[in-house]
């Protein structure tokens, strides 16, 4: 059959809902800043000038021009070895929105699709399309579900209020100030074009999204939500970092096994749970400098950058400043933090770090006959509060910049232990705060849990627990965890388990 007719009768069978979300997803914005294409006009105004003619004119005659344009660049795109292209992201990403959307055009060329994932150095696991989704693209797409037409057609009547931002855009001028978003297809269009001008407007990105809940917050409830959603729910659901579908992120296991019991036992829950989570995991058993060098300059890779968040335990034993690696040697602790933090590839995407090592040698001790021979290690947006923001700072929008982020921002250290005290371990378990830390976790799948609120039970948990020194002293003693946060949204558990094998990957 011609090309051109597969091409025809394909985009004939897609809805004009998923257009939108197909296109949406394609035109993914990696980054808010203006770009220029090869013509040397403004690819994000190319990608909002076909968005902008179908509201005005209920017409998906330019959206159906883009897409066939994609598929025709791929049918003939030669993929080139040993050299990541922006087609190649392209691909990956057109590729996994087919797919999430049940679209995949029978004529998508898929032994390319795996030849590009090979330039990638993914593997089998990192396969699955799902990773190539963008997690943040994915959140809102749930947020515009959740809104009627009528929601979405507010949210551009407000937007268009801020002369400021809005002056001299054309594509803001070929839509109008009236619009009607109830044809199929109409709202997705409208909304997601309100989401890439604010993008390319610099105002919004995957974490920074108080302008776009402030369009959302100026919605008439009664006639702007879906039904069992509310603008409260709405607002609250972008108030989380993005980590939709399988994998939830990436997970580093670092252990040092030499002189410390119980090791290989951290190494399997902490293995266990990371998969629980739905996390591809990777395992560095006794690191050395050299090896977490090694790491991070495998950690900027490109293929990095589609995961949604980043997570490493390190076990070990340590001080107040340092920790001991597998030779012998140290390293502060400090470093470690504040060099992983700031890999491209994890940029605006939670990361925690659990450490867990000694900080010093104190140790909480209990005095008194009733604990002897006790121990278990022997085996600010609140639309209602107008009053009170009268009286605040009028923070406007010429004194705001999302542009420029401290590297430690998005990043939580979660501490086995206090300044300068014991982490406590078992003989044959290893690490009683791992063991505590999976359980919890692992407990709390699909209860819709906050890291930090597991953390928190965490702390209780483990403060309770009475410990004994393997010395001669046999000293009672207590553990207090505690952890620093740098978020700037609440990272939640997956409610469910997305498993590898329920998806079908491209052919290898």
């Amino acid at each position: 059959m011609d090309e051109v007719i597969q091409v025809t009768q394909w985009l004939s069978s897609i809805t004009p809902r998923k257009k939108a979300k197909l296109f949406f997803f394609t035109t993914h914005a990696d980054a808010p800043s203006p770009m220029v294409g090869s013509n040397g006009v403004d690819t994000h105004e190319e990608t909002q000038l076909p968005l902008a003619t179908t509201v005005a004119l209920h017409n998906f005659k330019n959206i159906d021009e883009f897409l066939k344009k994609k598929v025709n660049t791929f049918s003939c795109y030669n993929v080139i070895e040993n050299e990541i292209t922006k087609t190649d992201y392209e691909y990956l990403r057109f590729y996994s929105a087919c797919k999430y959307l049940d679209v995949v055009p029978p004529f998508l060329d898929l032994e390319r699709i795996s030849a590009i994932q090979n330039k990638f150095e993914m593997t089998d696991e990192e396969r699955d399309y799902r990773l190539l989704l963008d997690s943040a693209d994915l959140m809102l797409e749930k947020v515009c579900d959740s809104l009627k037409p009528a929601g979405v057609s507010q949210m551009w009547t407000a937007l268009r209020k801020d002369g400021n931002l809005i002056r001299g855009v054309k594509t803001i001028d070929i839509i109008g100030f009236f619009v009607d978003p109830n044809p199929t297809g109409i709202k997705e269009c409208l909304f997601f074009f309100i989401v890439r001008f604010l993008q390319k407007a610099d105002k919004i990105n995957r974490v920074n999204t108080n302008r776009l809940e402030r369009l959302i917050a100026q919605c008439d409830e009664s006639s702007s939500c879906e039904e069992g959603k509310t603008i409260d729910f709405i607002i609250d659901s972008l108030r989380f970092y993005p980590t939709e579908l399988y994998p939830f992120g990436f997970c580093l296991i670092m252990c040092v096994i030499e002189g410390r019991d119980g090791a290989m036992q951290e190494i399997e829950k902490t293995m266990e749970i990371s998969r629980h989570l739905g996390m591809i995991t990777h395992t560095e058993k006794n690191p050395t400098k050299e090896t977490i060098e090694l790491v991070k300059k495998e950690l900027m890779k490109p293929k990095y950058q589609f995961y949604s968040s980043f997570t490493c335990w390190f076990m070990s034993h340590g001080d107040s400043n340092s920790m001991v690696l597998a030779d012998g040697e140290t390293i502060e602790r400090e470093w470690f933090l504040t060099s992983f933090p700031d890999i491209s590839t994890f940029q605006l995407k939670p990361k925690v770090f659990f450490m867990v090592s000694c900080r010093g040698a104190n140790k909480f001790s209990l005095k008194g006959d009733e604990f002897e021979g006790q121990s278990a290690t022997c085996d600010y947006y609140d639309i209602g509060s107008a009053l009170i923001r009268n009286r605040m700072l009028d923070i406007t929008d010429s004194v705001r910049d999302i542009s420029y982020v401290q590297p430690m921002m998005d990043t939580l250290v979660a501490y086995s232990t206090i300044l300068d005290h014991l982490s406590g371990r078992a003989n044959t378990h290893g690490s009683i705060y791992v063991d505590r830390a999976c359980v919890l976790m692992s407990e709390n799948i699909s209860r819709g849990r906050s890291l930090t609120e597991i953390l928190e039970h965490l702390s209780q948990d483990l403060h309770e627990i009475l410990q004994e020194t393997m010395d001669e002293d046999r000293i009672v003693y207590k553990q207090a965890c505690h952890y620093d946060s740098f978020f700037r949204k609440t990272l939640k558990l997956p409610y469910t388990r997305h498993p590898k094998e329920d998806v079908h990957s491209a052919p290898q």
